[in-house]
Formats: structure tokens, C-alpha cells, sequence
């Protein structure tokens, strides 16, 4: 199998340190073969020990802004005793005194960047960001002091040289790869020159990349458009209006409207605008937002990441960032990608000027005397929804509230296909008060973990929705997993029922997915543990888990009105299913030109980088880069434009030529949904065989394989294009896609 990042400068490039360090072994032993801890120096402050609390998760009530700089320093000090301390030893290199060494350090720096990287995307401040403007530089210069280490490569490839004469289980033998290939990805075989370059770059791509995640943020907080009257809002609810209402006033502006921008291009709120002008402008500050000439104008910034990405991936010897970038990826190189994409591009293309055409009849229908835009699509497609389906996405949001969703939907499907049980608790401090937590409960009865859940938007939040841990499993260090999902729900007024979208009831099954990803995990070693996988396969599980959304059984456990309590009829689950098959041009063809144009910016030379360098030239490229697709960009613009794409330009790596991992694990998905399907559906031997060949292995063997032990072969891309309405009898704007999980529409 082709492995990932070293684990150790995951803090770096993820946010978030997965190596464990200490001096001991959970047991008290010592550290095998490894030199006098005597050197190794001593951890003071809230991060220098695990937590005490269940889980040894945090102890938010413990931790101050004024913590977090000092345990930073101190735990790169405390790493880098502990990785000296694998040099000097006299001992030859082996398995134990080396490996399983590496991977034990840094435990305390591992701690404290799990804390800091969540609050600074889930509840930020001022002093939160100068820190991370700050240590970001520095945490690389850590990584590169590990990964580019001549004499601590030497060590690791001699053991990695040894591994035939070795007994080795299979999770030993992965990690030894993973460490040694990682290793050399990050430059070990690179001659001192090249190494102090990439170190250079390193360093520019922290703080760049940083910046860039800053000033998107401050881009879409700054970018809510502020409207004067009420009459403006006309089709909006009144919950909605008097959320708009107070926005404006927490922004000083009491008495005027105000309409917060989400992270993609299209906002939730232009269906049910039925002033057109109020609708383009909400539209143009979403795609504007970050290309306006002022302080968070991202171009330039984004033009030198791109720049950096090219050298860097010169100065070993690929032609560009995407090739350098899919060396222990699923898919591996980028034609795979490519090609994989390429092939779905004509029938969108064609499809998209069918939907436009037919939305420009309906325009006329109802009046109008214009030509579909992008911020007339989902008014006029969800007109014809309606008539078609008389589906009224308002009745629909009655019979999703929030907490039975969570509780009743997504947990209780969890219980049906693997025999969880999850129990609220109140006695565990948090990071904000919006925050909920579970104990999860295993198929035995025993403690599984302890999970987070963060659902509502916030200025201090960034956009999106994610998973990540607190604690990670590992056997190593007897450790069971603390995970946390965030979402970006607007917070029903004070005293209102919660009620969410649909594609948010997707949302939920979808980020709990990669919960269960991680909740399910069962390996020795952290950096392999749960969704330590593949970024073209750490979606996987995540989408499947969208299909029981819309299971028979669980939708009407969940789905209930929540005033008269009355289960969601079965004609409007008829129609739900059948709307979810509908408006692909927009809805999947936003996603392809997202996942093509960060393939676009990263296949790009050094010296074809480095000709784009200011804000036209960003604009020119990437308006080539998507006419060239041949897709109607102007009626369907991408998902994300290049100024605020953070997938791919708000850390060190992230997804940049890895976009497309939305759409290749889509693939995966949809065959697998026609495996559960075929074998039964919600039944607990389908959700045990699930967990035992695909949830709980980790990163510890090729996918390919891992896919066939649960599917019994290889994957079919057949079943996504049929649901895509790409291949089959799909007819143009109602053609076959979603039922109903919001798969295809990545956050």
C-alpha cells in the first residue's frame, strides 16, 4: 500500500499532533533500548499530563489563551530531547528503539495542538489567531527538524533496509513503511541544499497558508449583506428575519438586516429571497468576498502558495504539486483523478444547459422577463420541484428538530447496525455552551469513547462541518477516542424549536460517519488508527452513513412533527426521495469544477506558477481553467472559487489535489450502498461486517483490499453515474442522484 504523511508532523500540515511521546510505556517500562531519559526534559502547565477527567479529555475549565504558547515551546523542546535521544543511542537500530520510539514522542506537544487547533476552528479569538500566527512557523521548523533529520533517517532506513529478516505483525510492518516512506516524501534523500530549501518553503507555506484560512474567515464574517428593511426579506421566515435582525445588531447596526454568508459559493437563504436584487447581491458578496482589493483579498496570497507547492514539488523531481502531492493516495497519480472525472464531464455539460433551459421556461411561467442566473437557480429550481412534486421545503423542516434528528436518526441507526448506545451527559466542562456530550456505549456494554457534538454557527467558527479527535484510540497507550462534530447550523431564535434543513439531516449522518470511523478504531498505534487513511478514503465512510438518512426504519423514528408529534407521512417521503433525484447540472456540476480546478492550480510547472502573481492574473487563470472544462461555469459556478477555497489552500496540504476525493469516494459509496441494499439493508451482521473490514482497520493495509474483503470485489463506478443521472434513462433536471444524504455536496 502506498502510505501517508509521517504522522509526526501532522500538527503541521492537519492540526493536530497524532505521535504520542513519553519516556515510559503505559506499563512503566522503559522506553526499549533507548538512551538515559535524564536529557529528556520535564513537561510543566495544564498540557504537560493527560487529562484526569474520563477519557483524559480535556479539561476545558483548566485551560487559559495564556497556556497555550508555553506548552507549545515546551513540548517541541521535550520532542526533540526525545528524537535526540534516538540518535545517540549506541544501540543498533531496531523495531522498538527506533519505530515504536518516534512514535512515542511528542506526547505533550500532541496534546496541546489537538486542543488548539479545534478551538481555532470551532471558537476562535483575536489572541487564538496571533498564536497561531505565530507557532504555525515554528511547528514546521519542528516537523523539519524530524522529517528532514539525516541522522534519524539513517536509523529508521536501516531498520526499514533489515524488515525482510524481521517478525513483524502487519500493523508493525505498515508503520515501518509509512514512518520510511514519509520520511522520504518529506526530503531525508535530498542533498543538504535541497533540504534547506524545502525547509524554506515549509516555513512560507505555514504562514501563508495560515493567513490565508485567517482572511477567508474575516472574508465571509465582513461579507453578510446588510439589507435596510424588512420588506427586502420578503420570503424569508420570520425565525430567519429575526436572525438576520440581530446579526445586524451584534455588528453595531440595530434596526437594518443582516445575512450571513456560509462557506460555499451558493447561500441557503436564495431560494426563498424573492426580491432579485437582494438576491444578486447576497450572491455577489458570497462570490466576492475574498477578491475585493481590501485587507482580505486572498489572490496574491493563494498565486504564491501555488508558486511554493510547484518548487517544492520540483525539488523532487515531479512536474508539479498534484503528482508530488497523490503519492499514498487510492487513486496515486493524477490521470487516475483526471480521468476518473473526465469522463462524467459531457453528460453534465449537457445536462446543464438542459436545466438552464427549462428553469428559463419557468422563469418565463412566472413572469419573468430574464435569463437564469446563478442566484435565480435554486428559486426557480425549487418552483419546479414543487409543481412537480408539491414539495414544500418549509412543511419538511417541520419534522426535523434538531436533537431528535441527532438522537432518534443518526444514533439510532448507529444502534441498529452496531449495537451502540449513547448516553448524555452534563458533567463534562466545555469549550462553548452550544455544545453537547455522550458517552458512546460498545455492542458489550463498555465504554467506547466520548463524543462532541458542536451544531450551531458562530462568527468564531469557520464554515464547513468536520470531525476530529481530542484523543485518538490506541492500544499503545491505552487510550480510547474522544471525537468532536462540528456543523454550522443558524441558531434558532431564543425560545424556538431547533428545526434543521434536510441537507443538513444529511449533514449529521454524514459527519457521524466519520465518527464512527474513528469511534471504531482498534489499532496499536495512533498514527494508523481510525480515519488516520487515504484523503481519497476518508470520505468513504462518511457518505455511506448519509444513506441511512432516508432508511424507511430510521426516518420514521426520527423524522416527527415537532408540534403534533405525527410521523412524517409516507407520501411526503414519496416525494422527498423523488426530489432528491433532481437539479444535478448544479449540484454535482459545482463539485466537479471545484475538484477540477484545484487539479488546475496543481499541475501547474514552477515556472507557469510563477507567471501568475497578481489578482488579474488569478482571475484569468482560473476563468480558463474552467471554460476550458467545457461546463456552463456562469450558470453553475464552482462550489469554491480559487480566493476561498480552504480545502485546498488553508494549510500546508489539506485537500489540495485532493478534491476529487469527494467524487471518488462517492464511487466507493454508492457501490456500497447497492451492497447493503442487496444483503439486507439496516441489519447488525451487514453493520458488524462493515465495522470488522472497513471501520475499525485504520490505515493498515492497501483500500483496494480493504474494499474487497467487504464487498467481495472491486468497486463499480456503474452505481454512481446511474444515481447521477449520467448514465441510464435520467431525464435532465429531475435525472437520478441523492436519496436524500446530501452525498455530492461536500462542505
Amino acid at each position: 500500500m502506498k502510505s501517508r504523511i509521517l504522522a509526526t508532523t501532522a500538527p503541521l500540515v492537519l492540526g493536530t499532533a497524532l505521535l504520542a511521546g513519553c519516556t515510559t510505556t503505559p506499563g512503566g517500562e522503559p522506553m526499549a533500548e533507548v538512551a538515559s531519559a535524564a536529557a529528556i526534559p520535564q513537561g510543566t502547565g495544564y498540557f504537560a499530563s493527560d487529562s484526569t477527567l474520563p477519557f483524559k479529555t480535556p479539561d476545558f475549565s483548566k485551560i487559559s489563551e495564556d497556556d497555550y504558547t508555553p506548552a507549545f515551546e515546551q513540548g517541541m523542546a521535550i520532542q526533540k530531547a526525545e528524537i535526540q535521544a534516538i540518535i545517540d543511542n549506541p544501540a543498533a537500530p531496531t523495531f522498538s528503539n527506533t519505530i515504536v520510539a518516534l512514535e512515542k514522542s511528542g506526547r505533550m506537544l500532541g496534546r496541546v495542538s489537538r486542543v488548539f487547533y479545534a478551538l481555532t476552528g470551532q471558537n476562535t479569538t483575536d489572541r487564538l489567531d496571533a498564536i497561531d500566527e505565530e507557532i504555525s512557523p515554528k511547528l514546521t521548523a519542528h516537523g523539519d527538524f524530524i522529517t528532514l533529520n539525516p541522522a534519524l533517517f539513517a536509523r529508521v532506513k536501516a531498520v526499514y533496509d533489515n524488515r525482510a529478516a524481521m517478525a513483524m505483525t502487519v500493523e508493525d510492518a505498515t508503520l515501518l513503511e509509512d514512518t520510511y516512506e514519509g520520511m522520504v516524501h518529506a526530503g531525508a534523500m535530498l542533498n543538504d541544499n535541497q533540504r534547506e530549501r524545502v525547509k524554506a518553503i515549509n516555513s512560507q507555506l505555514s504562514t501563508l497558508t495560515t493567513s490565508f484560512s485567517q482572511q477567508v474567515r474575516d472574508a465571509t464574517v465582513d461579507g453578510a449583506l446588510i439589507v435596510d428593511s424588512r420588506a427586502q426579506l420578503a420570503g424569508l421566515s420570520a425565525g430567519e428575519i429575526q436572525s438576520a435582525a440581530d446579526l445586524a445588531a451584534e455588528k453595531g447596526m440595530p434596526g437594518k438586516f443582516a445575512l450571513a454568508l456560509q462557506n460555499t459559493t451558493q447561500q441557503p437563504l436564495l431560494p426563498s429571497l424573492e426580491n432579485r436584487e437582494v438576491r444578486e447581491q447576497l450572491f455577489m458578496n458570497s462570490y466576492h468576498r475574498a477578491d475585493k482589493g481590501d485587507a482580505n483579498d486572498t489572490r496574491v496570497l493563494l498565486a504564491k502558495i501555488a508558486t511554493l507547492r510547484a518548487e517544492k514539488a520540483a525539488l523532487f523531481g515531479a512536474p508539479d504539486w498534484a503528482t508530488y502531492a497523490m503519492w499514498d493516495r487510492m487513486a496515486e497519480n493524477p490521470k487516475t483523478a483526471l480521468d476518473f472525472m473526465g469522463q462524467m464531464v459531457p453528460a453534465l455539460a449537457a445536462t446543464q444547459r438542459r436545466e438552464a433551459a427549462m428553469l428559463n421556461q419557468a422563469i418565463k411561467a412566472d413572469g419573468g422577463d430574464f435569463a437564469v442566473k446563478p442566484w435565480d437557480w435554486y428559486r426557480y429550481a425549487d418552483k419546479v420541484k414543487q409543481q412537480r412534486y408539491q414539495l414544500d421545503d418549509n412543511e419538511v423542516m417541520q419534522y426535523f428538530q434538531l436533537d431528535k434528528v441527532l438522537e432518534d436518526g443518526v444514533f439510532y441507526a448507529a444502534g441498529k447496525l452496531y449495537g451502540l448506545r449513547f448516553q448524555r451527559r452534563t458533567d463534562l466542562p466545555v469549550y462553548h455552551p452550544d455544545v453537547w456530550t455522550y458517552t458512546v456505549f460498545d455492542r458489550d456494554g463498555s465504554e467506547l469513547g466520548l463524543f462532541y457534538f458542536d451544531p450551531y454557527q458562530r462568527p468564531s467558527k469557520r464554515g464547513g462541518a468536520w470531525m476530529s479527535n481530542f484523543v485518538d484510540q490506541s492500544k499503545l497507550w491505552n487510550t480510547k477516542p474522544v471525537i468532536y462534530n462540528v456543523l454550522n447550523i443558524p441558531k434558532a431564535p431564543e425560545g424556538e424549536v431547533q428545526l434543521v434543513s434536510f441537507d443538513n439531516v444529511g449533514t449529521l449522518f454524514h459527519e457521524f460517519g466519520h465518527a464512527l470511523h474513528g469511534f471504531f478504531a482498534n489499532q496499536q498505534y495512533e498514527s494508523l488508527s481510525g480515519t488516520a487513511v487515504a484523503r481519497d478514503f476518508v470520505e468513504y465512510p462518511s457518505q455511506v452513513n448519509e444513506m441511512w438518512a432516508t432508511y424507511p426504519e430510521v426516518l420514521s423514528n426520527y423524522a416527527k412533527h415537532h408540534e403534533t408529534g405525527e410521523t412524517i407521512p409516507q407520501a411526503l417521503i414519496d416525494k422527498m426521495e423523488a426530489a432528491g433525484k433532481f437539479n444535478q447540472g448544479y449540484d454535482f456540476g459545482e463539485v466537479v469544477e471545484a475538484a477540477l480546478l484545484d487539479m488546475k492550480w496543481h499541475a501547474l510547472s514552477p515556472q507557469q506558477a510563477a507567471a501568475i502573481d497578481t489578482p488579474e492574473e488569478v482571475d484569468a487563470f482560473e476563468r480558463k481553467s474552467l471554460t476550458d472544462l467545457g461546463l456552463e461555469i456562469d450558470l453553475v459556478p464552482p462550489r469554491y472559487r480559487s480566493s476561498y477555497f480552504n480545502h485546498i489552500f488553508s494549510n500546508p496540504t489539506g485537500y489540495s489535489s485532493g478534491y476529487y476525493s469527494y467524487l471518488w469516494t462517492e464511487m466507493l459509496d454508492r457501490d456500497s450502498r447497492k451492497w447493503f441494499m442487496d444483503n439486507g439493508g439496516l441489519t447488525r451482521a451487514n453493520g458488524d461486517h462493515y465495522r470488522k473490514t472497513v471501520l475499525s482497520t485504520g490505515g493498515t493495509m492497501d483500500y483496494f483490499k480493504m474494499f474487497q474483503n467487504f464487498a467481495g470485489r472491486q468497486p463499480d463506478v456503474t452505481p454512481m453515474l446511474e444515481a447521477r443521472g449520467l448514465i441510464g434513462n435520467a431525464d435532465a433536471i429531475d435525472g437520478t442522484s441523492d436519496d436524500g444524504g446530501g452525498a455530492g455536496a461536500p462542505n
